[in-house]
This record gives structure tokens, C-alpha cells and sequence, in this order.
């Protein structure tokens, strides 16, 4: 049964907005509404596909652009997509076939630029392409590219070479040379092949170095689709997340496109913000010691893989990834405080905290620290127990088990702490560690609906927190009943029996706040979060953080914590999130220079974190805005030439771009803008949309001789006589006014030249002037 038409537009409308807007999550569900209604939609189909490759979630990206192949086998479009995906994913073989297909698409369409572009990507991924080089060879030699002809006829020569082919060899080799006469390869392939040497084997194009390591990666993590949630330990789990996210840095690293011009020009905007980026040399350098990382602890070498981590580091680069590799490594060897000094730096962060606290816990176990084990395994168990719980439990398991490990730091029974630590190890460092916990914690006693879970811990050892718990539910009951004050006084008496009990300070914070001491409150949430933060608890901190800003919205400092902890468990999102809501505030209070700075600020978070690249977009987007607003048309140029730059199709910024410079009396700039968007609709099979561009901008600025003499020459050459003899007409009218006959007479013999209906009218014009 056909769909609805009208539920489709609406959604792929939505869809285009989310994505507009960078949601991309917004945009998956419009996208996949609109294909409930046209399941096998190319259109529909492409935007799903880029929702999902824009939100990391490459798997599905994959399966939806393989699909679009198959209802639009010409278009080269999703098998580049595919070999994108294919190479983010491991998958060397599939992106290699899809980039080959991709670049035939191109050259069916005698797109030959991005037919060479595929073909030159497939060399990266297997520099031994005999197909993709001899593809090269022959496409440059039509194009006279004589010297990378060359290079593309000897690579195929070392190859036939080596596959016992010498005739061919011979042949090749001599037609390089007929090619170019003078070229030292070529003269050097001669004398090698004459003295009976191999050729040169071909080498991997300078970018080739990440999908390579992601293929090594997903190799040692076989099968490439392993289900890591029940089928290994959270530390080998742990390692695997820490390898990918390696191997994706690359990708970011290794870019040698139109992006890095790009990233460099966003630092200049962030200007003074602080160190934004590694410079060229360092980013050189940290490529090379990841790649050499990876590929070491893939073949096992662990002592290479250390070496090379620690120069990365050395180099400047810095990530929860690298620590944790280097922390797991470093805990193999002798070197058990280098170990622990490292772990401490991965120890917040979401993918790596439960496998950081396990590490620790048997480090401190082996030299002989059992009570801070004893601790840190605790942390570990608390961890993962508020990761089976429901979501809605999970920050009240973690609070359950503070009085636990608060009394567990008292202990001093060394066989107490020596069986806790042993317990929890053979309960977590487990293939079915997850299973194994949802089945521990049914034998927990049974709760009443709605209660709090208890803390697995309950089964492992005896709680001596009983007096501190009870007197929470009386102060909660207290405060239920309106009786403020007798709560802060049971608050006060609980807190003496256990002034480190976090959760029960919290609470004395939310009495204050009912009570109207908002102050008091505040420096109470202030000194919980810094405690919290000081326990290497990052989640609970930024929770009481985010009190202190919901009381004091323009408390800045509270606001900087929360997003650097954010940021150091890796949720770059929600940090950036923060800055913006910030900058909204300021923004609806008319403080635009306030605005404008956060929005700096938070340019600056996204470049620091290699968050993903569409913020910039988003983010710049307002800070042109503001710029606009207070007039700083300079300042404006120059954030929508990076917008342009971001994003190439976004005819609102290039009309900005157009208007800006006119109105910076900069006509050169202003036309070659004009001339640049104009040639990549061409370019783009888009031409359908110049015409519409250039008659916005003359409604809008009716009076600039460059767009209306533009317009009219779209309109001639579209055939629509009338339409550009009327431009031309407001031309001369214009410059008859400003007095520039001379000008305005060659306007005229233009219009003559056209054959207009009333062209006596024109040349007793053209006499008069």
C-alpha cells in the first residue's frame, strides 16, 4: 500500500531542519519516519545514511548506504560513503571495492577528478591496487600528467615485475621513459632493470596511516562485530575501546584535506583562548607514534607499545585512551607507580573508569597497600553495579555505597581486606561479569516497588553504616513532614557519627535551599562537589555542580568545573551543551559581548576535545550572528568565510559573504565570492538555484550595479530576454543618475544588441546621452 505523501514531505522537512540545526539524533527519527512511509526512498535513504555517519553510528551508516547501491546503482555518491565507513570500521577490503566502484561511477559521468580522487584512495588503502594504478597511469597520460603517468606506469611495472611478467615489465618501463626522457625514476627503473633488480615496490600515499591501524585493531578484536558487553573482562574490554579510540584519532590526525586549512583557520578565531591545537610538527609526530603504538600492541609487543606511547605523549598529546593503554601496559612490568600515575588520568572518563578501578585495586594488592585496594575495588564494584541497575537507580546505588566504602577506609583487618578484594576480583574480572552481577543481585533481599535497590557490596560484606543510613530516612521523613528545622538538627547529629559521609551533606544542602539560606546552600554544593571530585568521582561532582549553577546561573567558576570533568569523562557534548545554554542566557539579556566570548569558549572546548566537527557550524553560526548585530561586519566576514568553508552549500552564508563585502566597499571579494558559489552549483549539477540567489540579493540590495549586471547575464543565459533586459535597463538608470553617461551608453548598446521590442526608445536615448 503506498505511503502518504504529505507525512513524508513534512518529515524529510523536519529532518532537514534537525539537521540544519546539527541534531542529528532528531534527524535519524524524522528520516526514518519519512522511509516508514517510502521504504526504498534514494533520497530519504542518503539523509538516514548521513544522520547516522554524523552521529558515529557507522554500523547502521554502512547497512543503510548499501542499500541505497542497490536502488541507485550509477550514483558513486553512497559508495564513497561506503568506503569511508568500510575504513572507520576496519574493513580495507570493502572500502577498496567501493572506492573502485565509486571512481568508474565518476568516470561514467566523466567526473575524471573525482574518478582519480577514488583511485588515489584506494592506493592509500592498498598501495599494490594493480587495477586502481593502472587506472592512474592511463587517465594522467590523457591528461598530459606526464611525471605522475610515471610514477602510477612504474608501480605497475614493480608489480608485473614481481608477478614474473618481464616483457610487460620491459614494455612499461620503456614507454615511462619515452613519456619523460629526463625523469629520474624512470632512469632509475631503466638501469635497475637492466642490471637484473627489483623495482622500487610501490609505497602508501602519505594518509593511509589510520584506516591501516584501524584494520590492525579490528583484526586482534576478531570478529570485527564482538559483542563486548558479555563475552569479555572489563579490563580487556576497557583495552579494545582504548585501541579503537586510538585508531580514530587517526582519521582526525591524518587529515590532509580542505579540513585542516580549516581547523587552523578556527584557531585563529579562538585566538588567545589557550593552546586549541598541536602545532603541524607535533601532530606529525603524534600520527606516527600512534600508528607505531598501535601496530606494536596488535603484534604484542608491549615494550615497543609503551616507547611509542609515552613519545605521543611527549609530543602533546593527551587523552583518557592513551593513559589507560599506557597504565594497563605499565602494570605488567615493575613500574607500578608510573602505572597508577597514568590510571589516575583515565580514571573519570565513562569508557575507561571501571577497568581503571580494577587495575588499581590489583597494582595496590601486589605491593602490599591492602586497605587502599580494598577501597579501590570497592569503587570498581560500586561502578559496575550502577551500571546494571536501572537508569533511574543508578545514582542512589552509588550514594548506597558510600558509607560502605567510607567504613571499609577504617578497617584495619588485613584477612578482612585481603577476602574483600579477592571476592570482588573473581565477581568482576570475568567473561559474564555482567551476567554474573544481574544474578548476584537477585539474591539480594527483595525491595518494595519504587524503592532503591540494595548495594550488591550487602553480599559481600556487612555494612557498618546501619546508624548513618537510619539517620538519613529519619531526616528524609522529617523534611517530608514540613519539620525543617528538627531535619537540619538530625542532619547536624548524623554528620558528627560521619562527617566524611557525602550524601548526608547533599542532603543538609537541599534543606538549606527549602529553607531560603540559597548562599549557605551554594557553599555547601560547592564543597560536596570538590570532595567528590577529590574521590576521582566526576559524576556525582558535576551533579552538585549543576545545583550550583541552577541556583547561580552565572556562577562562572562552578561552570568551568563542571564542563572540564565532562570533558575528562568524555562527554564533550553535554560540556559544550552547558556553554551554550550560558551564552543563551547572556544572549537574551542583552549582553551580546558576553554571549560572543562563551561561544569562543566553547569553539575552544570542541577543537581541545576533538569533538565533532559539526559544532563549529552551529556554533559559529551564532557568534556571526552577534557579530552582525553589533555591526562588526569585519569581524562577521570573517566567521562566515569559515561557515563557508565548513559547509560550501549554505546559500544563507553565502549571500552574508556577498553582501559584507559590498558593504566593506571591497567589490573584487564580493565578486569573487559571487563567482565562486556560482561556479559550485555548476559544478554541482545545482543550477537550478542561481537564479533564485542572485534575484534575493537584488531585492535586497537593488541598487549594486554587480549583482543586477550578474543577474542579467543568467537571465540570457537561460534565454529569458525580457527579464535581463529589465536589469540591464535598471543599470543604466542607475548610472544616469550617478552621472556615468559614457558607462550607462554601453548598457544601452548591450540592450540594442538584444533586439528589444521598444529598442527606437533606446537609441534616441543612447543620442541623448
Amino acid at each position: 500500500m503506498p505511503g502518504r505523501e504529505d507525512i513524508f514531505q513534512n518529515e524529510m522537512n523536519q529532518g532537514h531542519s534537525h539537521a540544519w540545526d546539527q541534531e542529528w539524533e532528531k534527524a535519524t527519527v524524522s528520516y526514518r519516519k519519512a522511509l516508514e512511509e517510502f521504504p526504498n526512498q534514494p533520497k530519504a535513504l542518503n539523509n538516514l545514511g548521513l544522520a547516522l555517519f554524523q552521529s558515529q553510528q557507522y554500523d547502521e551508516a554502512l547497512q543503510i548506504y548499501e542499500s541505497v547501491t542497490q536502488f541507485s546503482p550509477t550514483d558513486p555518491v553512497p559508495f564513497e560513503r561506503i568506503a569511508q565507513l568500510s575504513e572507520r570500521l576496519g574493513q580495507l577490503k570493502e572500502a577498496t571495492e567501493a572506492a573502485m566502484n565509486a571512481a568508474e561511477l565518476h568516470m561514467n559521468n566523466r567526473d575524471v577528478e573525482k574518478a582519480i580522487e577514488n583511485w588515489v584512495h584506494v592506493t592509500m588503502l592498498n598501495p599494490e591496487h594493480i587495477m586502481a594504478r593502472s587506472r592512474l597511469a592511463i587517465t594522467h597520460e590523457k591528461l598530459g600528467h606526464s611525471q605522475r603517468a610515471v610514477i602510477e606506469y612504474l608501480a605497475v611495472a614493480s608489480l608485473l615485475q614481481r608477478g614474473g611478467n618481464l616483457e610487460k615489465t620491459t614494455e612499461l618501463v620503456d614507454k615511462a621513459i619515452q613519456m619523460a626522457p629526463t625523469s629520474p625514476e624512470a632512469k632509475q627503473a631503466q638501469t635497475l632493470l637492466r642490471a637484473g633488480q627489483l623495482l622500487p615496490k610501490p609505497v602508501r600515499p602519505k594518509g593511509g596511516t589510520a584506516p591501516l591501524a584501524m584494520s590492525q585493531v579490528k583484526q586482534q578484536l576478531n570478529p570485527p562485530t564482538v559483542q563486548v558487553k558479555s563475552s569479555i573482562d572489563p579490563i580487556a574490554e576497557a583495552r579494545q575501546r582504548a585501541l579503537t579510540k586510538l585508531a580514530e584519532v587517526l582519521f582526525d590526525y591524518s587529515d590532509e584535506s580542505d579540513n585542516a586549512q580549516t581547523r587552523r583557520d578556527l584557531s585563529a578565531i579562538v585566538k588567545g583562548t589557550g593552546n586549541l591545537a598541536l602545532h603541524r610538527s607535533e601532530q606529525t609526530k603524534v600520527v606516527m607514534h600512534l600508528g607505531q603504538a598501535i601496530d606494536a600492541q596488535t603484534k604484542n609487543q608491549e615494550t615497543l607499545a609503551v616507547d611509542e606511547l609515552e613519545n605521543a605523549l611527549e609530543a602533546g598529546f593527551r587523552h583518557p585512551a592513551l593513559y589507560f593503554s599506557l597504565g594497563l601496559l605499565r602494570s605488567k612490568t615493575e613500574r607500578t607507580e608510573s602505572a597508577i600515575r597514568y590510571l589516575s588520568h583515565a580514571i573519570n572518563h565513562i569508557d575507561f573508569a571501571l577497568a581503571t578501578r580494577l587495575l588499581m585495586g590489583e597494582i595496590l594488592l601486589n605491593i602490599g597497600r591492602k586497605d587502599q585496594a580494598a577501597v579501590e575495588y570497592l569503587e570498581a564494584l560500586k561502578h559496575a553495579d550502577s551500571i546494571i541497575v536501572p537508569d533511574e537507580y543508578s545514582d542512589e546505588i552509588r550514594q548506597l555505597y558510600e558509607p560502605i566504602i567510607e567504613a571499609q577506609a577504617t578497617d584495619t583487618d588485613e584477612t578482612n581486606q585481603l577476602r574483600l578484594c579477592e571476592n570482588i576480583q573473581k565477581l568482576l574480572v570475568r567473561d559474564d561479569w555482567r551476567d554474573h552481577l544481574v544474578k548476584t543481585r537477585k539474591q539480594l533481599p527483595k525491595t518494595q516497588e519504587g524503592d532503591t535497590p540494595f548495594p550488591i557490596a550487602e553480599v559481600i560484606i556487612q555494612a557498618q553504616s546501619s546508624q548513618v543510613l537510619d539517620a538519613m530516612n529519619n531526616v528524609n521523613q522529617l523534611a517530608r513532614k514540613g519539620q525543617l528545622r528538627s531535619a537540619m538538627d538530625e542532619a547536624f547529629h548524623a554528620l558528627q557519627r560521619a562527617p566524611t559521609y557525602l550524601p548526608l551533606h547533599t542532603l543538609s544542602g537541599d534543606l538549606l535551599v527549602r529553607e531560603g539560606h540559597t548562599e549557605e546552600a551554594i557553599a555547601k554544593y560547592t564543597v560536596v562537589a570538590t570532595s567528590y571530585g577529590v574521590r576521582g568521582e566526576a559524576r556525582q561532582s558535576s551533579k552538585m555542580l549543576r545545583r550550583v549553577i541552577e541556583l547561580a546561573p552565572m556562577d562562572m567558576n562552578a561552570l568551568t568545573r563542571m564542563i572540564n570533568q565532562l570533558i575528562s569523562r568524555g562527554e564533550v557534548d553535554e560540556a559544550i551543551n552547558e556553554y551554550l545554554e550560558l551564552a543563551d542566557i547572556y544572549y537574551r539579556l542583552a549582553e551580546l559581548d558576553q554571549a560572543r566570548k562563551t561561544y569562543t569558549e566553547a569553539l575552544r572546548v570542541v577543537q581541545q576535545a576533538s569533538a565533532d566537527w559539526s559544532w563549529n557550524v552551529h556554533i559559529l553560526q551564532r557568534m556571526a550572528d552577534i557579530d552582525m548585530q553589533r555591526l562588526d561586519w569585519k569581524q562577521a566576514l570573517r566567521i562566515f568565510e569559515q561557515i563557508r568553508t565548513l559547509r560550501p552549500d549554505d546559500q544563507g552564508v553565502r549571500r552574508n559573504l556577498v553582501e559584507l563585502n559590498l558593504r566593506l566597499s571591497q567589490q573584487s571579494q564580493a565578486i569573487a565570492e559571487l563567482e565562486n558559489y556560482l561556479t559550485y552549483l555548476d559544478t554541482n549539477g545545482k543550477n537550478e538555484l542561481t537564479i533564485p540567489f542572485l534575484e534575493d540579493l537584488v531585492e535586497e540590495n537593488t541598487d549594486e550595479i554587480v549583482l543586477r549586471r550578474a543577474l542579467a547575464d543568467q537571465y540570457q543565459q537561460a534565454r529569458r530576454t525580457e527579464d535581463a533586459i529589465s536589469q540591464l535597463d535598471a543599470i543604466g538608470e542607475i548610472l544616469i543618475k550617478e552621472g556615468k553617461k559614457s558607462e550607462a551608453t554601453e548598457v544601452i548598446q548591450q540592450i540594442l544588441l538584444m533586439n528589444p521590442p521598444n529598442a527606437d526608445d533606446y537609441r534616441s536615448l543612447l543620442e541623448q546621452l
